[in-house]
């Protein structure tokens, strides 16, 4: 099942271009099984991504891309957005607390977003974004090395702005996922493995630097 697992949508992330519904037909009509939508700061659009769901039969899950004092993190599984920026350790902390997972996004990217080299010293991280879509093969290439030394699962998603980044790198998990919960289990079993969309077959294979 291929699940990309960080979309932004104009109606609650200022950065992107992306109507939610046309994203939502777009990953669809692509061939993708799911989509994480994960808003900056924001996971408001639960009930809209509910509806979208049953209209257009396609996996809709909602999630989170909080920025700490140390860069970028995607969150599935937490009810509220913390109010307050947080240190990493301590948002990880948190949403392991509420059963959630956490996923270091683009941590190498030229932007100051990315965790970086401070991953390195994180504790209860569940996966690292070594596949991005807006991000360098090399800077990817970092990410995917950091995440095969520190034992940490990799991930990869497309962390399209626009409508036509959807898909580019996706996750395919070897369960089949229902909900939210299923996709914090098959994280946590590390139940999945990077894919990227190859234009020329319109097929997903899997991804290796």
């Amino acid at each position: 099942m291929i699940i990309d697992l960080h979309f932004h949508t104009s109606q609650y992330s200022t950065c992107s271009r992306i109507d939610m519904e046309e994203g939502i037909k777009y990953a669809k009509d692509m061939g993708l099984h799911g989509i994480c939508i994960t808003d900056h700061e924001s996971n408001e659009a639960v009930e809209f991504a509910k509806e979208l769901e049953r209209k257009y039969g396609l996996l809709i899950i909602v999630g989170t891309e909080i920025l700490t004092y140390e860069g970028d993190i995607i969150c599935f599984g937490i009810n509220k957005v913390p109010v307050e920026k947080m240190h990493a350790q301590q948002l990880i902390n948190f949403v392991n607390e509420e059963g959630g997972v956490t996923i270091s996004a683009h941590p190498f990217r030229n932007n100051g977003r990315g965790l970086g080299n401070h991953i390195n010293n994180l504790k209860g991280l569940t996966a690292i974004e070594s596949f991005n879509g807006n991000t360098s093969y090399e800077n990817n290439l970092k990410a995917s090395m950091l995440a095969s030394k520190l034992n940490i699962a990799c991930i990869g998603a497309s962390d399209a702005h626009k409508l036509e980044n959807i898909g580019i790198y996706a996750t395919e998990f070897l369960d089949h996922i229902k909900n939210e919960k299923d996709l914090i289990s098959a994280m946590k079993c590390r139940r999945m493995v990077p894919v990227y969309h190859d234009s020329k077959t319109n097929e997903f294979k899997p991804n290796d630097l």
